[in-house]
């Protein structure tokens, strides 16, 4: 497909979103509307941009990519994904409406201390920043690709450009606008991966039975492993838990996607906008896992070399831009756009209002629309831009993995200590050794890769995404032994997550 064509679609699409931005946020440039959008958003919108927002460009390339070496074993995560979100939606949101929350981590504050909550939103600032950094690299590497190389633009600018887009159409408006764009961009997102379907089986000559037959048929479609629980990371277990806890830190512990739900009126409506999301989240990526399926098979039946692309998250685009006709490319490119920005730039939102809130303390000052918080953050946001474009970057030199893979590995590394932070926080009422807190967090992670690296030879064992866990353990026993009897304010702190929800607004 032309280059011109593609650019003139990626200038066509932002300008849609940079509309959208202009009328959402007139007269709403202040931080409560940057922060939790006023606390007025409607669950359903809530609920649906999520999808966009929890898939992101690494489910719409990365997912289908890797049916050929792990078949629909995914889908063993996604179970585990399922059982998180409930206990996201049962458990962590009915305490963050307690206690009435705009950072989440400030819970950490309230419950261990000063340095426990810096040592918890510092975690997700890093964590976030690398997660969404991969996310966005994949788009970018696709953008370069099939539209930049034709005019030797820099891979660097390439990513400029898209992170100056993203700041455009969310600088003011922020989660305000934030829910409106990533609601159209699902519809997109939705659309696009429903019509490939379409357009690979038209083109295998099926019609929508025979597709799902061919799905059901392949060697692609065995979806749950029980064999060799020691040596397979692909293992029901090792998904399936994984799965649960991954979702409880990436989600539910995460300022990101649970900025979003404390936008919500109520605590009911928040947990109806998780629960909705959830039954839509598990059958969305069935349809992605079988898009993997018939690009496989396309490329089997058209003689295309699948082994010569650099990884597989390429095989998508490959198929999608230069093996079918224009629509078809449009429509993958529409998809692919919608799902990474609608990850970025809530990304960037959750990024620029933790830093704001958990070491700016906008929180604490008396008014929060002083045009001087209001440039602040304008700044904090530009900043966060710069930091991603630099992860980018490292990250393209050393990659040569899936990045689904590279995501979630990064995630058990980066979001086991938070995990375990928070979970000590709630299963007692012990108090912690505040200061040596930074300390046992960066220590957890090294004792973990130390057992990553070593427990295939040590024990036979294979670890796969269940390494959150295994940090997450370390952290919390760590802390447990390091910890004394909690003082009567920690004991009163303690008590009082556990009190009746409190309908407050910001």
């Amino acid at each position: 497909m032309s280059p011109i064509v593609l650019l003139s679609f990626l200038i066509g699409y932002f300008a849609v979103l940079i509309g959208i931005s202009y009328f959402t946020s007139k007269g709403a440039s202040d931080n409560s509307s940057f922060f939790i959008a006023n606390r007025n958003s409607k669950w359903y919108f809530v609920a649906f941009g999520m999808i966009g927002t929890a898939l992101s460009g690494v489910t719409f390339i990365s997912v289908p990519g890797a049916v050929a070496n792990s078949s629909f074993g995914y889908f063993q995560f996604v179970l585990g994904n399922a059982v998180g979100f409930v206990l996201i939606a049962t458990v962590l949101l009915p305490l963050y409406y307690r206690m009435n929350l705009i950072s989440i981590y400030t819970y950490l504050e309230r419950r261990l201390g000063y340095w426990s909550y810096k040592s918890g939103a510092m975690i997700f600032l890093v964590s976030r920043v690398i997660g969404s950094a991969f996310r966005l690299y994949l788009v970018a590497i696709v953008l370069q690709k099939f539209i930049f190389d034709a005019w030797n633009v820099p891979f660097g600018a390439t990513v400029a450009i898209c992170l100056v887009l993203i700041w455009l159409y969310t600088h003011k408006g922020g989660l305000k606008t934030i829910v409106i764009t990533d609601t159209l961009q699902t519809v997109f997102l939705l659309s696009s991966v429903l019509l490939s379907i379409w357009f690979i089986s038209r083109s295998l000559n099926m019609d929508l039975m025979q597709t799902f037959e061919a799905v059901k048929e392949s060697s692609y479609s065995k979806m749950f492993f029980w064999e060799d629980f020691l040596g397979n990371k692909a293992h029901f277990l090792k998904h399936f838990i994984g799965g649960i806890f991954v979702t409880i830190a990436m989600t539910g512990l995460d300022q990101d996607l649970m900025q979003k739900n404390l936008s919500c009126k109520n605590i009911g409506e928040a947990q109806k906008n998780m629960l909705t999301f959830t039954v839509v989240f598990v059958f969305i990526n069935i349809f992605f896992l079988s898009v993997g399926a018939l690009l496989y098979q396309y490329a089997a039946a058209n003689n295309i070399d699948v082994t010569a692309l650099r990884t597989p998250d390429h095989l998508f685009p490959e198929i999608a831009l230069n093996h079918l006709n224009i629509i078809p490319a449009i429509v993958f490119m529409l998809g692919l756009t919608a799902a990474t920005f609608a990850t970025t730039d809530s990304a960037l939102t959750a990024l620029t209002t933790s830093f704001c809130v958990d070491f700016l303390n906008f929180d604490k000052k008396a008014d929060q629309n002083d045009p001087g918080l209001v440039r602040t953050r304008h700044m904090v946001h530009i900043a966060f831009s710069v930091v991603m474009l630099l992860v980018i970057l490292v990250f393209r030199m050393i990659n040569d993995d899936s990045v689904v893979n590279a995501i979630f590995k990064a995630a058990g590394y980066t979001y086991g200590p938070l995990l375990g932070l928070f979970a000590f926080g709630m299963a007692n009422q012990r108090g912690v050794a505040d200061k040596l807190v930074p300390f046992i967090c960066l220590v957890s992670p090294i004792i973990t890769y130390v057992l990553d690296s070593n427990s295939v030879a040590w024990t036979g064992y294979a670890m796969g995404f269940e390494l959150i866990v295994v940090n997450a353990t370390i952290t919390f026993l760590l802390l447990l032994l390091t910890s004394r009897p909690g003082t009567a304010e920690e004991k009163t702190a303690f008590a009082n997550s556990g009190s009746k929800v409190k309908q407050t607004t910001y």
